[in-house]
């Protein structure tokens, strides 16, 4: 019996609510379902000769097979001690970019198992690649495509294509961690949160601000990492996506809120931004093929 068939028996599907009640059962039934889609994505990727693309090309193709894919927010957020969490059921804004990112450097890296899928996520999500409570996770999204600059995975191409400074203080998480989970649950880690912030708040940011976009819009390449920064106070960026060229216009392929799925915007990138009064621009990532 095909081992899906065997998944979804109706012997099975009689007793899998009762497992579910159990925490390390759910999770090992969730996480079989997640290394079937990876599989699957390894799969489409052969299929299409993926590996001899260029990444900008591949993270986009990778992007697009996700396409329909429900919006499910808050999926990091798991009671007990920081852990990789992988859910390919459904996605939130950034573990879209997340994942189309790390599917792309495993297939370029031709490791393409489970374990090599999430090796590489905890790579990319995590700062330095290293899991070590919930802090080490790269929550600001600009700080993120730091992170990610200095380990080699995006370069960050803001400046070069056009951007301006953008001269934005963060620091919403720490001034409202109630909204948190985690620096509800434990009060020490906000002094590290703050201490982040205050990293970032050194750096000089940059962005192309919305009535920009269009102007240099030739410069931005298929799959390149959009980030859509914001006018909430204390926020770097409210939003991410995929550049994606068609009809000789860039869109944006985004996760975009809950209720909705994966999908390119109707309208182009430039067109989509300026409906929105709190989007003030974007920045800018690049993928580089891995060493």
């Amino acid at each position: 019996m095909h081992r899906r068939s065997f998944l979804i028996s109706a012997p099975l599907a009689a007793v899998v609510p009762m497992l579910l009640g159990n925490t390390s059962l759910r999770n090992f039934f969730l996480q079989d379902n997640d290394a079937l889609i990876c599989t699957r994505k390894f799969e489409l990727a052969v299929s299409l000769g993926l590996r001899s693309m260029p990444i900008g090309q591949v993270v986009m193709e990778i992007g697009k097979s996700f396409l329909g894919l429900d919006y499910i927010a808050n999926l990091l957020e798991e009671p007990g001690a920081e852990r990789l969490v992988v859910n390919l059921r459904g996605l939130d804004c950034v573990l879209f970019c997340e994942n189309a990112l790390v599917f792309a450097r495993c297939v370029k890296k031709n490791k393409m198992t489970f374990d090599d899928y999430k090796a590489e996520l905890q790579y990319i999500r995590y700062r330095g690649g290293i899991i070590d409570q919930y802090p080490s996770r790269l929550h600001y999204f600009s700080d993120h495509i730091y992170d990610n600059e200095k380990k080699g995975v995006v370069r960050n191409v803001t400046k070069d294509v056009g951007g301006v400074p953008f001269r934005k203080k963060v620091n919403f998480m720490s001034t409202h961690p109630d909204s948190y989970l985690k620096l509800k649950e434990n009060p020490d880690f906000v002094k590290v949160i703050r201490r982040q912030e205050e990293a970032i708040n050194k750096r000089i940011m940059y962005h192309i601000p919305k009535d920009r976009v269009q102007k240099i819009a030739s410069r931005i390449q298929n799959g390149d990492i959009i980030a859509i920064t914001t006018g909430i106070a204390g926020m770097d960026v409210s939003h991410t996506g995929i550049a994606l060229w068609q009809n000789d216009a860039l869109h944006l392929m985004h996760a975009p809120l809950a209720g909705h799925r994966v999908q390119v915007t109707e309208k182009a990138l430039a067109d989509y931004l300026a409906a929105n009064k709190k989007q003030l621009g974007i920045m800018v990532a690049r993928p580089l093929p891995p060493a």
